[in-house]
């Protein structure tokens, strides 16, 4: 067994950290505060953050194919333009039925489009007023389901034909059969049940083996999933509570990053957990993940 090592890399704390993606030519890692309104690159060969605000809450940010950068904020899809340092809307899915939502994670599908869900502001547990769309890449938008509490983490499998999915308060992992041609999803099922003790699944990732890295929320840790067999591999620990979200990134996509925190903590809990809200690396794990898409549109 290699020996695991986790470290905080970055040191400015998210009040929401969300939706890590490694941007391999720069050697950066890109992110997301959403309740801080920003999205942030840090690059890990000179320590330096840069950062943009947003206009609204920030659920997540994907790399774009012509440059840039896509973002769901608020209830709209815009783009980035990080040289320009400016934010362009593109289109709004403003559910009239359904004001008291935002966007939260998403992450670019194998063909280039843009996944991304919606949750109710509120987080009531009976409030199921979330929504999981597409932005296609000729910037319409597709409705796939609604019915969600909190749309969170996302993921295809390796072949393309399963669309792994996080409704944060159904408590676990499901899967859908995944059309890479439509895009369309069909057949939903459970593939992981939540132990007690692992609190709310949040954002996922997958690696080169196709097995799942699921940051819980509240309960400190990153599980290792296989899908196939709903077994729990392995845990990995985190000095932080609040646990949000992981990619892989680095040399080769050996390390896991794992953002979090801070939000609803008291002066008590932050005292006892000081790296609340940094992002970790976890290198050491034997594993590799696989580079993420680009937007196409």
């Amino acid at each position: 067994m290699s020996s695991i090592k986790v470290e905080c890399v970055i040191k400015e704390q998210n009040e929401v950290g969300e939706s890590p993606v490694w941007e391999e030519k720069d050697s950066t890692l890109l992110y997301v505060d959403i309740m801080g309104k920003r999205v942030n690159r840090w690059n890990s060969l000179t320590n330096q953050l840069d950062s943009i605000a947003t206009e609204k809450l920030v659920g997540s940010v994907v790399p774009r194919q012509a440059g840039g950068y896509v973002i769901a904020e608020g209830t709209r899809f815009a783009f980035v333009d990080w040289v320009k340092r400016s934010v362009t809307p593109v289109t709004n899915v403003d559910d009239r039925e359904k004001p008291n939502t935002r966007f939260n994670d998403g992450k670019v599908d194998p063909a280039g489009r843009f996944f991304a869900g919606t949750m109710g502001l509120d987080m009531k547990p009976d409030v199921t007023d979330g929504v999981l769309y597409t932005l296609l890449p000729d910037h319409s938008v597709v409705q796939h389901f609604d019915q969600v509490h909190l749309s969170n983490g996302l993921d295809w499998s390796l072949d393309h034909r399963i669309f792994y999915y996080i409704d944060s308060l159904a408590f676990m992992v499901e899967a859908f059969d995944y059309d890479i041609q439509t895009g369309g999803l069909s057949n939903r099922r459970m593939v992981y049940n939540m132990e007690k003790d692992e609190g709310i699944p949040d954002g996922m990732c997958i690696d080169t083996e196709g097995k799942l890295w699921v940051a819980c929320y509240n309960a400190g840790r990153v599980l290792r999933i296989d899908p196939q067999t709903g077994k729990r591999l392995q845990t990995v620990k985190l000095p932080a509570e609040k646990t949000t979200s992981c990619c892989f990134g680095g040399k080769d996509y050996s390390d896991l990053y794992v953002t979090s925190a801070y939000a609803g903590m008291d002066a008590d809990s932050l005292a006892k957990h000081p790296e609340a809200g940094c992002t970790f690396k976890v290198s050491g794990l034997g594993v590799k993940g696989i580079p993420p898409f680009s937007y196409t549109g």
